[in-house]
């Protein structure tokens, strides 16, 4: 029964708990008998907290004390989750899956583990990731790559890679990641979950390592866009710590239109036949709820991928100058300071994040800003104003998450353009701060395997609601 547990989505567990059908502790050690089994194959976690079953205890102390006092407990309390590794959590070791930051242990906890904590979470562990979140698989993780649970020769994903692969191999009952260009939407896909990127400043980004400032934003995965509502409403919220973050009413309510955006001439090529398939098999699902599809065009689309890898390469140099070998991290001495950066840069990042790291002070330096930077900066700006122009006509537009299912590793890991393709109906979101969800539409095949793939809805700025509704219905939660 124990191992059972595991699979639970979210909303059923925290019925059962409610109804003192188990425990806490129960559906952790739950938790820990997929980990035993699992992890060591999988790399999922880098780490699994050693007191895990004396938070458990603690949730169901909490629990018993609530009903003695007559107070209602949140639905979290007890539920089983895990982090992403750049998240800080105080007194626990963060290292963003590098070795610049291997040793080092967060002094203070991030705003969405204050409110994870408040409303009584038991965390599993930290889970694997790109080295500061840089790539769209988790092969750049300085300890190793996560694999896909549906196939071990594939990726999970990434950035997020670890928290996708925990979840759907019943390692935790929901996770979190970061998404700076769709590192928890294209994960979620490759996974067979849904996964929400939420507007830009919906969630504090207090205590998370920044990549790109302009960009990041925390989220959640979910088995169920239920769970996945549930744990996003939880982290939601102005935070004093983050000069960004607004209001969950920040954004006025729309009036929905029942209608779909389909840019079909983004999907005219690189996009495989059966997952292109499954794409128009969902339309048809929203169809029959009485959503019309409509085609739009969004002419900034195509060139999406391009002002991405200039921005955020840009804001990713100018994060990561912080680790220099002087103040914090790694510490390599050389005979001069210039050495002392050097050596200690040079052994602390792996390649894509110096390949990164050189290609965002390039597009910075004298001579070049106005050429790259400058130019990607007002074609954000007019990528922008297409989609807002288009979501005033539309509740949302749909489009594969991914072109393809998960890749083999290393198919792609000596091809960076390549990879960043992968890429390509994800970034717009983050480039333009609108929500978008990747929900499971269904599975291709691949050799002996079948494989999940996922569709995307971007909304309007604080439009998440119209996000679960699309959703729910795409999945069938909603009938």
């Amino acid at each position: 029964m124990e191992s059972s547990l595991a699979t639970l989505t979210i909303t059923e567990a925290a019925k059962k708990l409610a109804a003192k059908e188990i425990t806490s502790l129960e559906l952790c050690r739950a938790c820990l008998i997929e980990i035993e089994k699992n992890n060591k194959s999988l790399n999922a976690y880098l780490e699994v907290f050693a007191d895990v079953e004396e938070q458990a205890k603690a949730a169901d102390a909490r629990r018993a004390q609530d009903e003695r006092e007559g107070n209602v407990s949140h639905p979290l309390l007890g539920i089983p989750v895990a982090t992403k590794d750049n998240i800080l959590i105080e007194g626990r070791h963060a290292s963003s899956a590098s070795k610049m930051l291997e040793n080092y242990v967060a002094s203070f906890d991030a705003t969405v583990i204050t409110k994870l904590k408040a409303a009584g979470v038991v965390f599993m562990g930290r889970t694997n990731m790109d080295e500061f979140a840089m790539g769209g698989s988790t092969e750049n993780s300085a300890y190793g790559p996560t694999k896909n649970p549906f196939d071990h020769t594939r990726v999970a994903g990434g950035s997020s890679g670890g928290s996708a692969a925990a979840l759907a191999s019943g390692m935790a009952l929901g996770t979190f990641g970061s998404d700076t260009g769709g590192s928890i939407r294209e994960p979620a896909s490759f996974c067979g979950l849904v996964g929400l990127k939420p507007t830009y400043g919906a969630v504090s980004r207090s205590g998370v390592m920044a990549m790109g400032s302009s960009l990041d934003q925390i989220g959640p995965f979910g088995r169920t866009v239920e769970d996945t509502e549930l744990l996003f409403d939880t982290i939601r919220g102005k935070d004093a710590l983050d000069g960004t973050s607004i209001d969950a009413g920040f954004y006025p309510k729309r009036e929905p239109t029942k209608k779909i955006g389909v840019p079909r001439h983004l999907l005219a090529n690189g996009v495989d036949q059966d997952v292109l398939a499954a794409f128009e098999e969902s339309l048809k699902v929203l169809q029959s709820q009485g959503y019309v599809a409509v085609d739009i065009e969004l002419p900034s689309a195509g060139l999406a991928l391009a002002i991405y890898y200039i921005i955020m390469p840009a804001e990713s140099s100018t994060n990561l100058a912080r680790f220099d070998g002087v103040r914090y991290g790694l510490s390599i001495k050389g005979e001069t300071l210039a050495e002392d950066y050097a050596k200690s840069r040079g052994a602390g990042f792996g390649p894509e994040v110096r390949r990164r790291i050189m290609l965002g002070t390039y597009v910075l330096s004298s001579g070049y800003y106005d050429a790259y930077y400058g130019k990607a900066t007002l074609a954000r700006e007019k990528l922008r104003k297409e989609y807002a122009d288009v979501l005033a006509t539309v509740d949302a537009v749909a489009v594969p998450t991914v072109p393809t299912p998960a890749f083999a590793i290393g198919e792609k890991a000596a091809d960076p353009l390549s990879m960043y393709l992968a890429d390509i109906f994800t970034v717009t979101a983050n480039l333009t701060g609108n929500p978008a969800i990747s929900v499971p539409m269904g599975t291709v095949v691949r050799g002996d395997k079948t494989l999940p793939v996922g569709i995307q809805f971007t909304a309007a700025h604080g439009d998440e609601d119209t996000l679960f509704k699309l959703g729910k219905i795409a999945t069938g939660e909603s009938k």
